[in-house]
């Protein structure tokens, strides 16, 4: 089935369909056709109006629609029904086939875009010939003959690149409403109409250059958005990817068959090996390890694991064998309740509105209204048909929502530059609203306001040569202390022969002596003969023959943390900690930073149930998270942030994510935030400003359809002219710590 179909009567719903509670089920759609909030509200107003129907959600991000409703009540296809009657096209929802089908989208949009940019190019230099035969030094026929080449580039170019808009004008007045496009739409028609009208009975002036640039110019922010929404869905994937695809399951002749994740059940018993990924929930029922499971519950150090010991997916298993009873099938674990999470978080924050969308829902009506007074108003005081319909279209084309259209993409494109050259790279469109309006900032703590690796703080007191073996040992052993390890000695050149003791070290011999790195039962370390292990420190120990050091490894705090929460403070922000780390490990940090407000040892839902709270006190809440159980509250927050150590999953879901190790650009990316938010507002005056001055005149017949489209065009121009301000705003505000390379925002003006 074709992306852009409709369901038909032969899809087997029991395969789209599940139950979540006692008579009621669920289903995820594909949606074709949408590409604004007015569809969004549309759609779920419709269905939330049929009988029967629970929750109807649309997230517009991944054009996905979630209903559920009572079996009793409700057959499927009377849902598809109401979508076919509304002018939507539907499909059972496929996470690549939604892929797919969004990347030919960007494809189409870059063809209309070229098209509209190469015929709006050749149409100019036609038109300014036209213009110039004002001087008298063109005849008539030349000129007749210039305005017929333009109408041969932009009839077809104008079919071909105004798709975008006539099909979305088309779908909404199917629904009997307006949208942006549909004014867009009629002026694009109508200009090109007049044009060939007038051309035809060898008029002056003929409007094909205004049609086409006026497709370029909104074509120009059509793929920006979808550059941006692109940008949000590519990771989507990651989270199923976090247990693997396959799954070694125990057989009932005792053999063991690779399966597919997916095809996991309750009770199947699986066996997962060092290094491996537990693909499925479960109770340890052999054997005995140590697991990193960081990613799923922030939890800065491994921890050892025995029989009954519960597991989650996605967690690693370090170093020991383990079998494992599942019990939380493909669709049960945490991974796919933390999924859940994030669906409903996103999709709330969905319905969040940037400044163009709200001022469009009054803004196209009134296009609308105008025009036909105008038309009819001059009809009525005794001009032709010809000449009302020309001041008609002078009002249309002038009052034509491109300043509007570019109020907040120019805008976008400035800030997001600017915030591209200080390593903070934006995901949404409405992340520079977002970050505007927050109040409050919730972080964070491990990878976040500490460096994702602990760092070794006793190298000076370590032998040389101790400290190379260990480095060498390190290379070959997956155990996160390792890794720090590696991260904090970097040059050193492993072994040639390390043998791994699962759940104790690894071992080797260089120059004829072994050498031990690991547990301090592995490398003989007794308390009686060496210095005290500091306080706090996870500790890993090395030994060359009898030559024994304790390598104690520390959170440290990411490079300006302390100077970027002082920053923040002084700005007005409210500052909280929520952290699934133990509570020891927290309040070193919290303290260090004197951040009062903090809570240790949470889970996914617990971060968003604390979000909840604030947001219910009308706080708007900036989330800076990394880890994976931070990602359900990077996208219920108001805003995010994630640094680019972030994994995947929680950097698709944040607004922006940040390059720079240290903690600066969070408060660049703020203060930016607000400055754009003032710059839109600016620009949204400025349209209006300019319709009220120029609208009377074209009422009045003052304005030529010529005149409207250059001042249309003028209008434009001045609206990405204060746009730029975004760019030298920043540049005036960027300083450098003395002794640092690291930029950052003097206090945000105004």
């Amino acid at each position: 089935m074709n992306a852009g179909g409709l369901i038909r009567d032969r899809v087997d719903f029991s395969i789209l369909t599940r139950p979540i509670a006692e008579g009621i089920s669920e289903m995820d759609l594909a949606i074709d056709g949408i590409d604004c909030a007015a569809c969004m509200d549309d759609i779920e107003g419709a269905m939330a109006r049929v009988p029967g129907v629970v929750k109807a959600r649309l997230n517009l991000t991944l054009r996905r629609l979630t209903l559920s409703w009572r079996v009793a009540e409700v057959q499927p296809e009377m849902l598809i029904g109401v979508l076919q009657s509304k002018g939507y096209g539907a499909f059972p929802f496929d996470l690549q086939r939604s892929a797919d089908a969004d990347r030919q989208l960007m494809q189409f949009l870059l063809k209309c875009l070229a098209v509209a940019a190469f015929a709006s190019m050749n149409i100019m230099l036609l038109s300014v010939s036209v213009w110039s035969s004002d001087l008298g030094d063109m005849n008539s026929e030349t000129r007749d003959f210039f305005h017929w080449l333009s109408a041969l580039i932009a009839l077809p170019a104008a079919a071909y690149a105004g798709q975008p808009f006539f099909r979305s004008a088309i779908a909404a007045l199917r629904q009997r409403s307006l949208n942006m496009d549909v004014p867009i739409s009629l002026g694009v028609i109508l200009a090109l109409t007049m044009s060939v009208y007038e051309t035809a009975h060898h008029a002056e002036h003929a409007y094909f250059d205004s049609a086409m640039m006026l497709l370029l110019f909104l074509l120009s922010g059509r793929v920006l958005d979808q550059m941006m929404r692109r940008r949000t869905r590519a990771a989507a994937a990651n989270l199923t990817a976090l247990r693997g695809e396959m799954a070694a399951r125990f057989e009932p002749d005792g053999t063991f068959l690779l399966v597919p994740v997916s095809a996991l059940r309750r009770n199947d018993i699986v066996l997962v090996r060092p290094g491996e990924a537990v693909p499925a929930d479960g109770l340890v029922i052999a054997g005995s390890s140590q697991i990193d499971d960081s990613l799923i519950t922030g939890e800065t150090l491994p921890h050892a694991v025995k029989v009954d010991d519960e597991l989650y997916a996605g967690s690693i298993n370090l170093d020991g064998v383990l079998q494992v009873r599942v019990t939380a099938g493909a669709q049960g674990s945490l991974l796919d309740h933390m999924a859940r999470l994030i669906d409903a978080a996103s999709e709330a924050r969905n319905h969040y509105q940037i400044l163009a969308d709200r001022a469009s829902r009054i803004y196209a009506p009134l296009v609308h209204l105008t025009a036909l007074l105008s038309f009819t108003g001059w009809m009525m005081a005794g001009a032709s048909v010809h000449d009302a319909l020309i001041i008609a279209i002078s009002v249309l084309i002038i009052t034509c929502p491109c300043a509007l259209a570019l109020a907040v993409p120019a805008v976008q494109v400035v800030a997001s530059g600017a915030l591209f050259r200080q390593g903070i790279y934006l995901n949404s469109g409405q992340a520079l609203e977002r970050l505007a309006n927050v109040d409050w900032i919730v972080f964070d703590k491990t990878g976040t306001l500490t460096r994702p690796q602990p760092g070794l703080v006793n190298k000076a007191h370590i032998a040389a040569p101790l400290l190379d073996i260990a480095a060498r040992l390190a290379q070959s052993s997956h155990h996160p202390l390792a890794l720090a390890l590696v991260q904090a000695l970097p040059a050193a050149r492993p072994l040639d022969q390390v043998e791994e003791v699962p759940g104790a070290g690894v071992r080797g011999i260089y120059k004829g002596v072994e050498c031990r790195l690991g547990s301090a039962a592995f490398c003989d370390w007794t308390m009686t003969n060496h210095h005290e292990i500091e306080p706090g420190a996870s500790v890993i120990y090395v030994r060359m023959g009898d030559e024994i050091a304790p390598l104690m490894l520390h959170q440290q705090l990411r490079p300006h943390a302390a100077q970027t929460i002082a920053q923040l403070k002084e700005m007005g922000f409210k500052l909280s900690i929520l952290s699934g780390d133990r509570m020891e490990a927290v309040a070193p940090i919290a303290q260090a930073l004197n951040i009062a407000d903090w809570q240790a040892g949470l889970k996914p839902e617990d971060k968003i149930k604390a979000l909840a709270a604030l947001q219910a006190r009308r706080q708007h809440v900036l989330m800076v998270g990394d880890g994976l159980n931070d990602a359900p509250a990077l996208a219920a927050a108001n805003a995010s942030l994630s640094p680019i150590s972030a994994v995947k999953l929680s950097q698709a879901q944040a607004d922006a994510v940040f390059i720079d190790a240290s903690l600066l650009p969070v408060a660049q990316a703020l203060r930016l935030g607000r400055l754009a938010r003032r710059l839109m507002q600016q620009n949204l005056i400025l349209a209006v400003v300019y319709n009220a001055i120029a609208v009377p005149l074209a009422i009045m017949g003052e304005v030529t359809p010529l005149i409207a489209a250059l001042a249309m065009s003028g209008s434009s121009v001045l609206v990405t002219l204060n746009a730029l301000r975004a760019q030298t705003g920043m540049s005036e505000d960027i300083v450098k710590p003395a002794g640092t390379g690291h930029a950052f925002l003097r206090s945000a003006q105004g």
